[in-house]
């Protein structure tokens, strides 16, 4: 896994956040996670990582990488690299750690984690995550908050590439991508 861990001052390796993360459980914190591409970052990206950092002590964002982003959503995406992806996501006070992943799923950096709770996005149903197991079997939680509604990245896309502004209004809920 050819990870990385994006912090205001820049990347460090994964290995810190992960030493990080076992003096974190010895202090009894609590550790959310939560990842996707987070390729344009709008108002229900921000509102879902508050969201998200409210259900314990620090909120770690796994990243899809640049490739991984394309293996999920085409050649055209993303539109920013990973880098600027994880420094804006870095910069939110309500982001502790991001970590870029190369995978198209997270699995392997959330076994490697062991998150207390992991949060996804309301259009999501727990039972269905890709990284459900994963999480039950580290001994964490999955919490599905609400979306905000008329935010979607692709929906915004879209109507940037059309001179529409309302395009992304009522399209699919915004996912962490």
């Amino acid at each position: 896994m050819a990870a990385f861990v994006w912090t205001p001052a820049g990347p460090r390796p994964l290995d810190e956040l992960l030493q990080g993360r076992q003096t974190w459980r010895e202090e009894g914190r609590v550790v959310v996670s939560t990842n996707g591409c987070f390729d344009l970052l709008h108002p229900g990206h921000v509102r879902f990582l508050q969201q998200a950092r409210s259900q314990g002590d620090l909120l770690i964002v796994g990243l899809n990488s640049d490739d991984s982003v394309r293996r999920l959503k085409g050649p055209d995406r993303p539109l920013r690299s990973q880098e600027d992806r994880a420094a804006m996501l870095a910069a939110l006070r309500c982001v502790d750690e991001v970590v870029v992943f190369e995978e198209v799923r997270a699995n392997e950096l959330l076994a490697r984690l062991r998150p207390d709770i992991h949060c996804k996005g309301g259009d999501y149903i727990a039972e269905d995550l890709p990284e459900a197991e994963v999480i039950r079997r580290g001994g964490g939680q999955i919490r599905i908050l609400p979306f905000s509604p008329g935010y979607s990245t692709t929906g915004l896309v879209e109507a940037i590439r059309t001179g529409q502004p309302g395009a992304s209004e009522g399209t699919s809920p915004a996912r962490a991508g």
